[in-house]
Order: C-alpha cells, then sequence, then structure tokens
C-alpha cells in the first residue's frame, strides 16, 4: 500500500526506499519538549516523523533534512499536501552539510544504524538503513552544534547503536537525559532504546515499553501512545 492514512494526514510511501515502520511512529510519537519552536527530523524519509511533531506541536516549525532525492521530494509532496504545510520544510541534503541560522530546539531522527554489516542489495534503501564508518560521531557533532542551550534531541536505534551515541555524545557536551527501553512482549529483551539527549545536568530517567501483550495484540500503554494518530484506535 503506497498511501498510508494517518487521522489528521496522509504519507505517500511511493519511491521511499524504506517505509513507514515502529520505529519512525514510536519517536514520532514519543519525542518530546515543553515548547519547541524550531524542530528539526534528521533522515525524513516519507516525512511522517515530521508530520506526526506538526500534528503535536502546532506552533512549532519543522525543518526536515533528507539524503536521497526520490524520498526528498514525496516528502515534499507529503509536506504541501497536509494541514501543516505552511510549518514544514523539506531540504534534500545531507546531514554533514546541513546548516541553519537558529538553533533547534528539538531534534529528532531515526538514523541508519547497520555499521561495517553487509550492505542490501538494493542500493538506496542500504542508504537508509546503513551507516558509515564514522557516521555516528559526526551526527552527534552535528547535533551539538544545531541544539538549542536547552533544547533536546530524541534518536531510536538497537541497543547496541543507542549505547554508542550516548559515549560519544559524552564527549561533545551532550548527555543521556532519558533511556526508554522498547520491547516486543514481556518476555522479551528490549530491541530498540529511545534516548533523549541534552546539554543540561539532571537525573537520568529510565523505563520500559511493550509493544504487544499477546500475539498480534498491542498493548494499552501503545495503542494510547498512538491514538491521535492511527485509524484503528
Amino acid at each position: 500500500m503506497s498511501i498510508f492514512k494517518f487521522k489528521q494526514f496522509e504519507v505517500d510511501q511511493t519511491g521511499c526506499a524504506m517505509k513507514i515502520n515502529t520505529d519512525g511512529v514510536l519517536i514520532g510519537a514519543m519525542a518530546n519538549h515543553h515548547a519547541p519552536k524550531n524542530i528539526l527530523d534528521i533522515g525524513t524519509g516519507t516525512g511522517v516523523i515530521a508530520l506526526m511533531l506538526a500534528q503535536r506541536f502546532p506552533n512549532a516549525n519543522i525543518h526536515a533534512v533528507e539524503i536521497d532525492e526520490q524520498a526528498a521530494e514525496t516528502a515534499g509532496k507529503n509536506f504541501r499536501s497536509s494541514i501543516f504545510s505552511e510549518r514544514l520544510n523539506i531540504n534534500h541534503i545531507a546531514i554533514e552539510q546541513y546548516d541553519h541560522s537558529a538553533q533547534f530546539d528539538l531534534i529528532v531522527s531515526n538514523p541508519p544504524f547497520f555499521v561495517n554489516d553487509l550492505r542490501n542489495e538494493e542500493v538506496r534503501k542500504g542508504i537508509a538503513r546503513h551507516a558509515a564508518e564514522g557516521f555516528f560521531s559526526m551526527l552527534v557533532k552535528k547535533i551539538s552544534k544545531l541544539l538549542a542551550a536547552d533544547g533536546e534531541a530524541w534518536l531510536i536505534l538497537p541497543v547496541k547503536q543507542a549505547d554508542e551515541v550516548v559515549f560519544r555524545a559524552r564527549h561533545d557536551g551532550i548527555g543521556l537525559m532519558e533511556k526508554i527501553h522498547i520491547h516486543s512482549d514481556r518476555s522479551k529483551a528490549a530491541f530498540r532504546q529511545i534516548i533523549r539527549l541534552g546539554k543540561n545536568e539532571t537525573v537520568l530517567q529510565e523505563s520500559d515499553f511493550y509493544l504487544y501483550e499477546d500475539l498480534k495484540v498491542h498493548t494499552a500503554a501503545y495503542k494510547t501512545l498512538l491514538k491521535d494518530f492511527f485509524l484503528a484506535y
């Protein structure tokens, strides 16, 4: 299905190497800031995270960065066709080369995370899923530069890569503020972590989030989290 319908917007996924997935909607619904004016979505893909943030934060301007030209074009179409179009901006550029006159209150990313793994035969999907050596070091440095003094950066990653980002962030003046362990169900170890980074000292918050309570039955917490977005809830 190329069109994914949400309660307040639609996402055309045509030509996008990475389709809408659980990681994206989780970070789109969980990433938070008390009053963001400027938001950055790094690696927007279809634009779904940026659209979710536009819905959640009606006073914010959202800037999205996407390296893949076709995905950037599709995200731009999704932005223009939404009721939030005036507050959404797409930038077809690598995050390494991106710059902005103002710093961001909220930075969100569902970044590529396979490093030194066998590349996917589909080249564009490989770019979307695989990170080059040194990618996370570059990403953290860029986030540190673009993040406002009281801003927060939220990322969703596999556990190993999340630990690497946290380690590198310490060397760039960014501390771990929150860690959410994402589990398929209560019988399984976490397969993803959502991490919240910032420049201010704070006591670490840690919690667990479960997707399923039974086979193909989502937990009440999952349904509550996404009830403002998914038609099924």
